[in-house]
């Protein structure tokens, strides 16, 4: 661990709400790619785990590349939930300021809750990566898979009560196509899941 680990945690405990739950909903999601790296890492290249080799090799070349997207899917969480704070300290002197007002309060809050959904169908994609890595990859750190999984799960659950606490605040047929995506991937994940803790707990003899 080192300063920058530090900074960021303490960025996070500051009055400041921003950065907040979506933001830490993606960095969970880096941490839980950076664990199945890790894993990946531990089977290639071992004749016993030859069956995970494929799924390991693939997980390895993304990795880098969703380990920044979830950093960058976090900077982007902040960011909207900071644009939803602009638009409500907009002037609202006269009719034309008000109206302006609430559209940008509207068009803000859409966007705040589009980022945590963001995070939530990338929190799936994992779920989705791991699966034959759990059936196939070295199973001394199983446990260490495991907790990629939790994380993933962890960071769709606090990124969907994101989506939910903006969609609150609005209606409309964005509202309703976000929740209704919203809807699909809690379905999926929840599916996910609880398929690989059978995988895992199942190869651990738990």
């Amino acid at each position: 661990m080192n300063d920058g680990y530090a900074d960021i945690l303490n960025s996070i405990a500051s009055s400041d709400p921003t950065p907040g739950g979506g933001s830490v909903a993606a960095l969970a999601l880096s941490h839980a790619h950076a664990l199945a790296a890790m894993v990946s890492r531990l089977t290639i290249g071992r004749e016993k785990w030859k069956d995970g080799h494929a799924t390991a090799e693939e997980i390895i070349a993304n990795s880098e590349e969703r380990i920044e997207e979830s950093i960058v899917m976090a900077r982007e969480d902040a960011e909207s939930f900071d644009r939803v704070m602009m638009a409500y300290r907009l002037p609202r002197n006269n009719e034309d300021e008000i109206e302006a007002r609430k559209a940008s309060i509207r068009d803000a809050t859409i966007g705040a809750a589009n980022s945590p959904l963001k995070i939530a169908n990338s929190s799936l994609q994992l779920l989705d990566s791991i699966i034959d890595l759990a059936k196939f990859g070295n199973s001394n750190a199983l446990t260490d898979l495991a907790a990629s999984a939790e994380l993933a799960k962890a960071s769709f659950v606090i990124a969907s009560m994101n989506v939910r606490i903006n969609l609150d605040s609005i209606d409309g047929k964005e509202c309703e196509s976000i929740s209704s995506r919203l809807s699909s991937l809690e379905s999926d994940v929840d599916a996910r899941y609880a398929n690989l803790r059978e995988i895992i707990d199942e190869r651990l003899g738990w």
